[in-house]
């Protein structure tokens, strides 16, 4: 269903009409699915900017950060550059740039599928390799992967507590929609129980209370844990979220840097949802993987001394240092990046503890 063709509403439509509600997981992999293989999506005139767009100090940082793990690891050979949903390629660009000037020219590998991303991709780095997931990246060698706003785009999955216990959310037809071609989607909670799928902490919660997990975002963190296992290495997993499971809805829809809602155009607005950030740290340590924590982004970013970098930019470009200044304080300021964003950092269990965590 996720090729480009008929209006993405009107197949759903027609879905549920065939095979009734579709889970809130089913539709979001699908048209987040479309949505990303038809654009590029990012920038002023795309829908959002992502921290790397925002300024050349946040890939530098993060390239830093690879460069001394890999250092402190002594310097082993082969080694890979591994950015899951690159974008247009400006952090890889900006963090490779930063490595070399310590020596480190990692292979690079791009886990991508969407077409229109691969061409910029390519612009900027012809040399690198293109994986549609994981498992066909090399196996031998340390890794050192990115990965920056990727995971709060996989499906999530919602149970909510009905006056008969825990349903599945699903999206369905509204009643009266006047059929496939004026129908209007909408989530209803399923008819099958599912308390056992809810954690004991919330299985008592009050009527109307929501959870929101996400198995795609649990799987790859698990993979990306047992390369770290058996191949070494160190992983940046930053996105926005929390650090403590709660209850709610975080789904949302972006388009043209707006919220809109989430059923109204799917495969035209970007639908995310919080990234649960305890739940893949708990991952992480059973697969013997260091967990080496989960703060802030201003936080990291200020002990990585954006600061400082942000002053001699600054210095070195007169005319552009308020410029500079406002891009440090967009991706560290507490009322913007800040604090919603946070950075998980993880290592090989022979691997050294990184800086700012």
């Amino acid at each position: 269903m996720n090729q480009p063709g008929p209006d993405l509403a009107a197949r759903f439509a027609r879905l549920i009409t065939n095979t009734g509600p579709i889970s809130l997981a089913h539709y979001m992999a699908e048209a987040n699915a479309h949505y990303y293989t038809t654009r590029d999506p990012l920038g002023v005139t795309g829908d959002f900017i992502t921290a790397p767009e925002v300024s050349q100090m946040f890939g530098e940082l993060i390239g830093l950060w690879l460069a001394d793990m890999w250092i402190e690891a002594g310097r082993p050979e082969p080694v890979h550059y591994v950015e899951l949903g690159p974008g247009r390629g400006t952090l890889a660009r900006d963090a490779l740039r930063a490595m070399e000037r310590y020596g480190l020219n990692p292979r690079i590998h791009f886990v991508e599928t969407s077409t229109p991303l691969k061409a910029l991709q390519l612009d900027s780095h012809p040399q690198a390799l293109w994986h549609a997931d994981m498992s066909t990246l090399p196996d031998i060698g340390p890794i050192l992967l990115v990965a920056n706003e990727f995971l709060d785009a996989l499906p999530v999955r919602q149970l909510v507590r009905t006056p008969d216990g825990w349903r599945e959310r699903m999206v369905a037809l509204a009643p009266g929609g006047g059929g496939v071609a004026g129908t209007t989607l909408v989530a209803v909670a399923g008819d099958q129980p599912m308390d056992a799928a809810v954690p004991a902490i919330h299985r008592h919660a009050p009527e109307g209370s929501l959870i929101e997990t996400s198995p795609a975002s649990a799987a790859v963190v698990y993979e990306i844990a047992g390369r770290l296992a058996s191949q070494g290495g160190a992983a940046l997993v930053i996105d926005y979220g929390h650090t403590a499971s709660q209850l709610g809805s975080t789904l949302q829809a972006v388009r043209a840097h707006r919220k809109v809602d989430v059923f109204t155009t799917p495969g035209d607005t970007d639908l995310t949802a919080h990234v649960d950030f305890s739940v893949l740290a708990s991952i992480v340590q059973s697969r013997g993987v260091r967990w080496l924590g989960t703060i802030e982004q201003g936080r990291w970013l200020r002990a990585l001394g954006i600061e400082a970098r942000t002053e001699a930019l600054a210095h070195h470009a007169p005319a552009k240092a308020g410029a500079v200044r406002d891009a440090c304080e967009r991706l560290i300021g507490e009322g913007q990046m800040g604090a919603l964003f946070k950075v998980m950092g993880l290592a090989g269990a022979d691997w050294p503890a990184g800086a700012g965590f």
